[in-house]
Order: C-alpha cells, then structure tokens, then sequence
C-alpha cells in the first residue's frame, strides 16, 4: 500500500542551461508543492502504512533547506529543474525514509515532475 504527505516550499531560482532569452533563464521564484509518497504493507493491528507525523518530522527539516532560499546557491541544485529537485529530495531522504517510494514535484497548478528513485 502507498501512502504520502504533501509539503510546500517557496523558492527562487533561475536555469542556466537553457537556450539564451529563455525565460526561465532568468530569476523567478514558485510556490513547490512536494508529495514524499512511502510504501509498505499495512500494519495488522495499527491499520496503517506508516504514521504520518513520522514522515513529517523526517521530510520537514529538509524541505526547511529549500524554503525561502535561492535554489542555485544549494549544493547539487546549480541547475534547479523540477527534475533536479526531485532527484535531490530523494538522495536527502531515501536514507532516513527508508520506505520512500515516489517524490512528487508542481512547480506550477500545471506542471511537474514525478521520480521514483534510479
């Protein structure tokens, strides 16, 4: 069964690889919203995956990393796509969240990402 808690972080940040006059290119920011996705069997007794404030107490200290910051300056984030930052997330997390499954990443109400680890 699979389970998630979603986050949120504002964060500024400009792509320096895109074609020259990309807007993205230039310095803008989003509001991400970010589902930490886990997976395991359902607990007989409990009735659950797993509790959600224990994602929480291990997702939010590193969702606090990204929050109000300039993404670039981050390292592994010089090039801040929602892939990169997906991919990120995950190399941040999958050790202490073992059960990690799915990183889900909007950037915008219309577009994102979806990684499930290498």
């Amino acid at each position: 069964m699979e389970i998630y808690k979603e986050f949120g972080f504002e964060a500024a940040h400009l792509l320096p690889n895109v074609p020259a006059g990309h807007k993205c290119g230039r310095l803008h920011g989003h509001s991400f919203r970010v589902e930490v996705h886990v997976a395991g069997p359902l607990h007989p007794a409990l009735g659950w995956v797993m509790d959600y404030a224990d994602i929480k107490t291990i997702v939010k200290p590193v969702i606090a990393r990204l929050d109000h910051y300039y993404l670039n300056d981050i390292p592994g984030l010089d090039n801040p796509t929602s892939e990169v930052i997906a991919r990120w997330l995950w190399q941040q997390l999958k050790p202490l969240l073992p059960e990690l499954c799915r990183i889900v990443i909007k950037e915008t109400c219309t577009s994102g990402c979806v990684y499930a680890g290498s």
